[in-house]
């Protein structure tokens, strides 16, 4: 039987692969998308959807914690875990048809389901069926990592993918890792009622972020009640008597412990790229990401890869800014490199943390000249009227020039500036 032949062929449907899939069908092309397991990916079934879902359910527990400082007195601030858990996957299934295999294929994309890999250069499979395609994406996106740490592998560990199984609220909460996910959910638990303690290897909290909204954070998080160990080296995971402990190395080398009834592991992610076949029509890669061109094309000038699994940035709107390059680079004549000059991120801590261009450290680590403007959320009159003027802005500017390099956010709804 003849191999069906596509304009494109996507290995992945999350948030990459649906903008390349839909996007190339809108323009005509014929288009192949497989998927492993659930369409939409990590964004809507474990990261985006199901954690702004708990982040909401987690300010409103702030809120009614702090409304006696506006007059307001609450009786009863009972904390419903399964309730808010519920609406959670309530959240995802109520977005879920916006990422369904049916939406898709009323674009015109062929969807089908099963383990892709690469069978030949131009040929890939879902397991089942070979199919043929001039272009090929990979978005097959990223997993936890799992860090080495004796005994880890001896006790049930919660990552971002299966922390959304909870319908018991943990008494004592340790958070491995004090990246945005690891933060995002310390500061949940602990406002739902979980003693929380991160235990992070770097010296600071976020280390991608500006130094001083990194600090800003800490103090947060001292404050609502969250032990935090900064240059924390985890050793061994321990399980006697009913208990489990969780051993680490200090700054200054010594040995502490804490004791935990749940364990957040929340340090870094891998790309899939298992199964893929890519060795075998020789395609590079590494340990962090398939190897992609400024073009974001593979060794293999026909295949393309986006998101996660690409690099630099793990964001969904990273993926699809790339998805659209893409898209430009492998259906039109003449391909341009993209550009992450001005990619923006934000973790949605509370405060929130947003940070675009270059932070102070990056100018310098650059050998770039700047001048710094700053504002204190303390002199903000609507700040000071809400009561949210923790925080700050700063802009970073050429030096001499008005040129802008790179600007910090803290604060409310920064993430929206």
């Amino acid at each position: 039987m003849k191999t069906e032949t596509f304009n494109l062929a996507v290995l992945g449907a999350g948030s990459g692969g649906l903008v390349c899939a839909a996007g190339a069908s809108g323009l005509g092309a014929k288009v192949l998308l497989i998927e492993k397991h659930k369409m939409g990916g990590d964004c809507l079934n474990t990261g985006c959807v199901p954690s702004k879902a708990l982040i909401k359910s987690a300010k409103i527990a702030a809120h009614v914690r702090d409304a006696g400082k506006f007059g307001i007195h609450v009786e009863s601030s009972h904390v419903d875990f399964r309730a808010i858990m519920e609406r959670v996957q309530s959240t995802v299934r109520a977005i879920e048809p916006h990422d369904s295999p049916e939406r898709f294929r009323s674009l015109g994309v062929q969807v089908e389901f099963g383990p892709g890999s690469f069978v030949g250069p131009h040929e890939v499979s879902n397991g089942e069926k070979t199919f043929r395609a001039k272009k090929i994406v990979i978005a097959t996106g990223s997993r936890p990592a799992i860090p080495a740490i004796e005994g880890l592998d001896r006790v049930p560990v919660l990552t971002s993918e299966n922390i959304w199984e909870l319908r018991e609220l943990p008494k004592k909460l340790v958070v491995i890792g004090g990246g945005p996910i690891g933060c995002e959910l310390a500061q949940c638990f602990v406002r739902f009622g979980s003693q929380v303690t991160v235990l992070n290897r770097g010296e600071r909290l976020l280390e991608r972020d500006d130094k001083e909204a990194s600090a800003a954070l800490l103090n947060v998080f001292r404050s609502e009640g969250i032990k935090v160990e900064l240059q924390a080296d985890p050793k061994r995971v321990i399980e006697a008597e009913g208990k489990t402990t969780l051993e680490y190395a200090k700054k200054d080398g010594t040995l502490a412990a804490v004791e935990c009834t749940a364990l957040l592991v929340a340090a870094g992610r891998l790309p899939n790229l298992e199964n893929l076949n890519l060795d075998a029509v020789g395609i590079r890669y590494n340990a962090r990401a398939i190897e992609v061109n400024d073009r974001l094309q593979t060794s293999l000038s026909h295949v393309y890869a986006c998101g996660d699994v690409a690099g630099p940035y793990l964001f969904t709107h990273t993926a699809d800014f790339q998805a659209r390059a893409i898209l430009r680079n492998a259906l039109f004549p003449g391909s341009k490199p993209v550009n992450y000059r001005v990619i923006p991120w934000c973790t949605y801590t509370d405060p929130e943390i947003a940070q675009v261009g270059l932070t102070e450290a990056g100018a310098r680590q650059n050998g770039t000249a700047y001048d710094v403007t700053r504002y204190d959320l303390k002199d903000l009159d609507r700040a000071i009227c809400d009561g949210t003027n923790h925080g700050f802005v700063k802009v970073l500017t050429e030096k001499g020039r008005d040129a802008i390099l790179g600007a910090t956010l803290v604060g409310v709804h920064a993430g929206d500036l």
